[in-house]
């Protein structure tokens, strides 16, 4: 999985052991036909929606489409926040530490044939909502909160 410049810089100066709090973005895609739009992780495997890093300065609604583009090079709006959340504390491959702040969006399909765009996928596909793979329960819950109807975002407080 590349690694942002930034967090590499941050890294070469505080090290692997040093945990970082980093801001994320989750976007939960969901098309016409009911399906929704998945990633099969090249890190751990599993089945999630699209996920990363917001940049320096970039708003999150943007990281979200940017995200959507660079892992599956699909278009999509990104429709409301519906959740947002401390993930739990993550120890990656190579050492480094971090815990991440989720913003989880609701987001539509707009254009493009989904395919593995980039390396930090093994497989892209289109799911029914009723015959998700599995997957852990924290990307569970941030699809049940995307297609949950609420008008207003989950916290986790």
């Amino acid at each position: 999985m590349p690694i942002p410049e930034y967090v590499a810089a941050l890294r070469s100066v505080v090290g692997p052991e040093f945990e970082l709090w980093l801001p994320g973005v989750t976007a939960v895609v969901v098309r016409p036909a009911d399906e929704l739009l998945l990633v099969r992780r090249a890190d751990d495997g599993s089945w999630a929606p699209v996920t990363g890093i917001i940049d320096p300065g970039e708003e999150p609604a943007v990281a979200a489409r940017r995200e959507a583009l660079e892992e599956t090079g699909v278009e999509i709006s990104v429709d409301r926040l519906v959740s947002v959340a401390a993930g739990e504390r993550i120890v990656h491959a190579n050492g480094d530490r971090a815990v991440y702040l989720d913003l989880t969006f609701a987001c539509t399909w707009l254009s493009g044939e989904a395919y593995v765009a980039d390396d930090e996928s093994l497989e892209v596909g289109w799911f029914r909502r009723d015959a998700l793979p599995p997957m852990r329960p924290h990307m569970a819950e941030r699809i049940a909160a995307a297609l949950s109807g609420e008008a207003t975002a989950d916290f986790h407080g």
